[in-house]
């Protein structure tokens, strides 16, 4: 996520920056805070911290919520592509939930 977001901010093609900027900063950060929370969840499950599993199951629902909303954005742009990389990430997030749990 993060590194997407960066790559089409560094080659201007965020054209939402100009037409909706308060919406697509909104969208970002929580983008950028999913990502965040899956590397923290991550973290704290690799080292069998008490909390790693709770914060690991928050961010694999914000993971899940965002694998289904942004596709939307890239499928009205005639992106397809776009929602193939989605769906494997949906597909590895319930993978690694069925592992966790």
């Amino acid at each position: 996520m993060k590194g997407q977001w960066a790559m089409t901010y560094i080659t201007h093609q965020i054209p939402e920056l100009k037409s909706e900027p308060i919406r697509i900063w909104f969208h970002i950060v929580a983008e950028m805070v999913t990502a965040i929370s899956l590397i923290t969840g991550g973290i704290g499950l690799l080292m069998q911290m008490d909390w790693g599993k709770n914060i690991f199951l928050i961010s694999i629902g914000m993971l899940f919520y965002t694998s289904i909303v942004s596709p939307g954005y890239f499928a009205q742009k005639g992106q397809w592509i776009w929602l193939a990389m989605f769906a494997a990430v949906m597909l590895l997030g319930i993978v690694s939930l069925f592992l966790v749990l």
